[in-house]
Formats: structure tokens, C-alpha cells, sequence
């Protein structure tokens, strides 16, 4: 689901008009710090809005409990049709991720399983807002343009210190940071995945819930545009090549923010799910095809708000949980790894008896890639996380030449 901030569901429909061309992909682009060396590092930040299901995405198929509590949205072990991508002996990456196979067979693809940010809230909203601020409260600027702020200038010849390509700037790079915007023309009629958001949004409202879906098929939309689908075809695939070319040029910006959205799989998991995983690796394979030498400058962060419930619902969906997935990627990573404490599936080592429980904060993540990635000092990571001082940053997550 796109990211509205500080807009609620009256908000949404009485705003309609305005939104009608809001696309599910965007990219973000920032000048580099100028540190040293790390002036040159690329960071790439993707967000996945809806909530990705990381039990899918990175299955633990060594625990014993994995089959029986995913029921239908088990997939086959390794080695079988259609079966998991074997990442160690004990997880497995979903097969529509086959880039990222590639990349975790190399060493440049780092998961980072049972994590979360500070939020337990399970909502969409907050759940973003705190993911990109960076901080447990909302804020209205957000982490990544807080650390840039505390670098020095860029030289002449350099671009503006940001630019934002889509329809909105994404509250992860909005603050006093200067960042520019530009927009393709809007399309006169509003696409299709604004009222799958819409519908997605909506579908647990008992008042406007029913009556939203029902309008929708009565003018003409199928079941499946309402499901969370991803994007139009070739959408986030085009920006994330566009976010290659731009790092890879020599004085071109050094940091990016990518949007995905269809993570909202309340409903036919499987096949929704498998129409995302297979776009995000083809955008990351794209990502990296235009980056060329610039990959092993590079390091990717590819996170969302928060993961889904352990088991299917009734609609062979799953619905809002907490611990997830996120990945890390790119030729400057430490990877061909999973980074996890994993607690276990048992009832009894589930969150609340529903959720995958979270053991990493994905503040520390983010705090070491500033670190050892862009060499940010000290204060300037604090400043991108306000009161975060018990959060270590994590080790060993890049490459140190």
C-alpha cells in the first residue's frame, strides 16, 4: 500500500482527486556525503509498503514447526519443483528470487531474519511513518536526510543535494535537506493499483469496507486488481535501472530511495506474493546491471513496516504482524549469510501467539550501515535516530577496505 502520510481513511476519499495519479513505484535521489572515500559509497534504500511477508520471502524450513503452522503457504524444501532457493541448510529464499540467489551465492546478499523497528502497533500508517523517521514517535523529517544534513557540502558540478523522481517525496528524505522533485505528466484516468490501495485500506472498515469492494467490481474491476497487486508491469523495474544509471554516473547523486508497494496479501497469499518477489528481483537485477562497477561501491537496504502473522488466515492470506525480513545487498555487503537469533515457531516462542518475534531492531541495521557505509560520525547518527542510544549499531555488515 503507498505511503499517505498524516491523511486517514475520510482523508483518502475526500482527497481523491488529488491522489488520482499516484503510482505504487518512486525513487528518491540524494547527493553523497563528502568524507573521505565514503564520498564515493552508494546507498539504496527500498521500501516495501504493505508489509512484506518474510516467512514467505526467506522460509525457515529447518524448523520443525515451519510446514505445520504455514499450512497452505508452505512451499516445497529445496531441490524440489518449484521448492525454496537454499540459503545455509535451515532458510530458503522464495523462487521468484532468483537474483538474489545469485547475489546470496556470491556474497553480496545479506538477510537479516526476525526484525523489526521500535512500533508494535501492526498499522500500516504509524508503522511507515516510524520506519522512515526513524524514530518511535512520529516525526516530519525522516532518518536518512537527518544523517546527510550533518555532511559537509557538496562541491561544484555535483547535483542538487536531492531529487525526488515520482509523484511524492518519500518521509524518509524530507527535512531541512534540500531536495528537489520532478514528476512525469499524470495520466488522465487514475490507474488500477490506486483502488486496489483503496480497497486494501478499506477492507476491515465495517462500514465502508463491503460497500468499497462491491463498488469496485460493480464498475468493472476484477478480483485480483483488489489483492494488493504490485505495480504495472515493468514500473519499479524501469526506476530501479533508473536509480543505477544516475548512482553510477561520476558526479551523480551517491544515495537513492526506491518504493515498492503489493506486500498487503490479506488474500491468495501465494500468488499475489510471487507477482511482487518476482518484481523486486528483476528491479534489483536491473538496479545493479546500470550500476556496473559502481555495484561494489554499492550497499542496498530493502525493508518494510512490519511482517505478517506466522499462520494463514482464512483467505490463505496473512494479516498484519511484527518480525519480518529485510535484506542487505550490494558488492560493498559482507553477505552469503543469514543474519539472525532466530526464536523459533513454537506457540510459546511466537509473538503474542501470533507473530514471528522480533531479536534485532532494525535501527541497529541502519545505524552500521551509516557508520562503516557512508562514515558517518557519531553525531550525526544520533541525530538520524533520536533517542536510540541503547540500539548498538550492527558490526560486520560491510566490507572495510
Amino acid at each position: 500500500m503507498s505511503h499517505l502520510p498524516n491523511i486517514g481513511r475520510r482523508g483518502l476519499l475526500l482527497g481523491l482527486s488529488a491522489l488520482a495519479a499516484t503510482r505504487n513505484a518512486r525513487l528518491a535521489v540524494a547527493a553523497p556525503p563528502v568524507m573521505g572515500q565514503a564520498g564515493d559509497r552508494r546507498l539504496v534504500v527500498v521500501i516495501q509498503r504493505g508489509a512484506m511477508d518474510g516467512l514467505a520471502a526467506l522460509a525457515p524450513y529447518g524448523d520443525a514447526q515451519y510446514r505445520e503452522l504455514r499450512g497452505p503457504l508452505a512451499l516445497p524444501e529445496p531441490g524440489q519443483e518449484d521448492g525454496l532457493l537454499d540459503c545455509g541448510g535451515f532458510f530458503g529464499l522464495a523462487p521468484q528470487l532468483q537474483s538474489f540467489h545469485r547475489f546470496f551465492s556470491e556474497g553480496s546478499l545479506l538477510p537479516v531474519h526476525a526484525i523489526a523497528g521500535p512500533y508494535r502497533n501492526r498499522s500500516h500508517f504509524e508503522a511507515q511513518d516510524m520506519l522512515e523517521s526513524g524514530a518511535p514517535e512520529r516525526l516530519a523529517s525522516g532518518w536518512l536526510n537527518r544523517a546527510l544534513e550533518a555532511t559537509p557540502p557538496v562541491p561544484r558540478g555535483h547535483p542538487e543535494r536531492g531529487l525526488a523522481v515520482g509523484y511524492d517525496l518519500p518521509l524518509l528524505l524530507r527535512g531541512a535537506q534540500p531536495v528537489g522533485m520532478w514528476a512525469p505528466p499524470r495520466p488522465v484516468r487514475p490507474p488500477p493499483e490506486l483502488y486496489a490501495r483503496m480497497a486494501d485500506l478499506l477492507h476491515a472498515d465495517p462500514l465502508l469496507g463491503k460497500a468499497v469492494r462491491e463498488g469496485l467490481r460493480g464498475r468493472g474491476f476484477a478480483a485480483d486488481a483488489l489483492m494488493g497487486e504490485p505495480q504495472a508491469k515493468g514500473g519499479f523495474v524501469s526506476l530501479a535501472a533508473s536509480a543505477g544509471k544516475l548512482l553510477a554516473a561520476p558526479n551523480g547523486p551517491r544515495v537513492a530511495a526506491l518504493e515498492i508497494g503489493g506486500w498487503d496479501t490479506h488474500a491468495n497469499q501465494n500468488y499475489a506474493l510471487s507477482r511482487a518477489l518476482k518484481q523486486l528481483d528483476e528491479g534489483m537485477a536491473a538496479l545493479r546491471g546500470q550500476l556496473g562497477a559502481a555495484w561494489a561501491q554499492t550497499a542496498i537496504l530493502v525493508m518494510t513496516e512490519f511482517g505478517r502473522t506466522a499462520r494463514a488466515n482464512g483467505s490463505q492470506g496473512t494479516d498484519h504482524g511484527t518480525g519480518g525480513v529485510a535484506f542487505l545487498m550490494g558488492g560493498a555487503v559482507q553477505g552469503g549469510k543469514v543474519l539472525a537469533d532466530w526464536p523459533g515457531l513454537a506457540d510459546s516462542q511466537l509473538f503474542e501467539k501470533r507473530d514471528l518475534a522480533p531479536t534485532r531492531d532494525l535501527r541497529a541495521i541502519t545505524k552500521g550501515l551509516l557508520r562503516d557505509h557512508l562514515g558517518l560520525p557519531n553525531a550525526a547518527i544520533a541525530a538520524a535516530f533520536p533517542n536510540a542510544e541503547g540500539v548498538v549499531a550492527e558490526n560486520g555488515l560491510i566490507r572495510l577496505t
